[in-house]
């Protein structure tokens, strides 16, 4: 993967000052540090992910009793809902509430690194990292709104330097046998890493088959990659391609119910030594598709519930079931 150190969009910085009427200039000694209130918040500390602590803090701050029912413990869906769908300027706004710039800083959570999987090979590329980047922006009733990162990597000037790492991932890696068969898995940005893994195998010249199972909602505009998926197919680099766009009538479903669907093919390839990928969220997707691989080796490998799920641990322990889900 490719970390990204991500600044915030100077215009939430902007909003955030200006709601709580705080001095961006204003220096601020936090942790053994001083800086201006204004790079605290753009370059330290989170704004477009909300914690529950943040939430009890601002509940304090802004003595609102809407906030404090929301923490109590029968209210765990609410907040849940709160927190996914919620960043720190909407509950800033929402709910008023005074905040120096001390307390709001040491109240923040650290701003951490965002990783995306690099779907590029360096065989294919060169001294290049190609990434699938998933641009979040939305408009709700406050105003704009924003990923960090990936509205950092969509506003991006050619030629900006961005401060970026390399991020290994031992356990998710192409089998050393270039003859061995793959399977993956990947809806949405999650199809990353299997172009650069696609790439890297027509590059080695690796005898193995590759078969690719995408799932987005949009056959129209959610199909990534689809000139190159149809070339690979059409050179022999692809030698299986499975859709599911779940708003499209031609493919309608979802990608994890295709394993289930394709059972007996896909039974056949791990008991031939194929190795088998998953990559994307592991909310609900990787869940899904956890249960549709241990039904379809119930069913056509004549296995009951736990040896279904023994297979799977076993194959996990050969290393020929990886998971890449956040």
């Amino acid at each position: 993967a490719l970390g990204l150190w991500p600044r915030n969009p100077p215009a939430l910085v902007q909003s955030v000052l200006e709601t709580l009427q705080l001095d961006g200039d204003a220096a601020v000694a936090h942790a053994g540090q001083s800086l201006p209130l204004r790079q605290w918040l753009s370059e330290k500390r989170e704004l477009t992910k909300l914690a529950r602590p943040f939430v009890a803090s601002h509940a304090a701050h802004a003595r609102s009793d809407d906030l404090n029912r929301l923490l109590a413990p029968d209210h765990a869906a609410a907040r849940a809902l709160l927190l996914a769908g919620t960043q720190v300027i909407d509950l800033l706004q929402r709910f008023d509430g005074a905040w120096s710039a001390e307390e709001l800083v040491a109240a923040l959570r650290p701003l951490t690194p965002r990783l995306y999987s690099i779907a590029s090979s360096q065989k294919a590329v060169g001294e290049e990292a190609h990434l699938t980047v998933a641009h979040v922006e939305y408009i709700n009733e406050l105003g704009t709104r924003w990923g960090a990162a990936s509205h950092q990597l969509a506003s991006a000037e050619e030629g900006e330097r961005l401060p970026v790492f390399i991020e290994h991932n031992e356990r998710f890696r192409l089998p050393a046998d270039g003859s061995r068969d793959i399977v993956m898995i990947g809806p949405g940005t999650g199809v990353a890493p299997f172009r650069g893994f696609v790439q890297d195998r027509a590059a080695d010249g690796a005898s193995g088959r590759n078969w690719l199972l995408f799932g987005n909602p949009h056959f129209r505009t959610d199909f990534l990659y689809q000139t190159e998926w149809q070339a690979a197919l059409k050179s022999g680099q692809l030698h299986r391609l499975d859709l599911a766009f779940s708003r499209a009538p031609a493919h309608q479903g979802y990608v994890q119910h295709r394993p289930r669907e394709h059972g007996r093919e896909l039974y056949d390839w791990l008991q031939n030594g194929a190795h088998l990928y998953v990559c994307g969220d592991a909310t609900r997707m990787a869940k899904d598709v956890h249960a549709a691989l241990l039904a379809a080796i119930a069913e056509h490998g004549g296995r009951g519930a736990e040896a279904a799920e023994e297979y799977l641990n076993d194959l996990q322990q050969q290393g020929r079931y990886a998971r890449d889900v956040y």
